[in-house]
């Protein structure tokens, strides 16, 4: 998709579908990962899982291989996190992680519309300790403060992406 790839990552809440929407509005190809590349797997192998579960949260490793490598686009955004974003993390120029203090992320949990992840209180115990401990996200990239307004938080992703 583009000549440029970047991957939004962030705990659950943190906005990544909120910045997936303004990117699209702006006119910038953006990949919903949640929406268009994710299924439950193991994360290992790739192999499809029955039920839910957090860990079997995958994308599908060849699509995004796929996409990150088309050239059509300038830049191409993935937004979404995923279990097994070690398999595919050396396709990105950069990454983002949204972050958020932890009464924010429980506001827009709370507050959540779209979808009810977070809701029951198993859900919302593992999405704190994952917020607390960050063992479910990269361990490099740039941090943006995601409480700041959508606009800004879009604008600071793009001005690293111009840099």
């Amino acid at each position: 998709m583009g000549k440029r790839n970047y991957l939004i990552e962030g705990v659950s809440g943190t906005g990544k579908s909120s910045v997936w929407q303004e990117l699209r509005r702006r006119g910038y190809a953006a990949i919903n990962g949640d929406r268009e590349l994710a299924y439950q797997g193991d994360p290992t192998t790739g192999e499809k899982t029955e039920g839910f579960r957090h860990e079997h949260h995958i994308w599908d490793v060849e699509k995004v291989r796929r996409l990150a490598a088309n050239q059509d686009d300038e830049a191409t955004f993935f937004c979404g996190g995923s279990r097994n974003f070690k398999q595919f993390i050396d396709l990105f120029d950069e990454i983002f992680i949204l972050d958020v203090d932890a009464e924010t992320l429980n506001e827009r949990l709370d507050n959540r519309t779209d979808n009810d992840t977070g809701k029951s209180k198993s859900e919302r115990e593992l999405i704190l300790r994952l917020h607390a401990t960050k063992e479910d996200l990269p361990n490099s990239g740039i941090v943006i403060d995601a409480t700041q307004p959508l606009v800004s938080v879009a604008d600071e992703i793009l001005s690293h992406v111009r840099a």
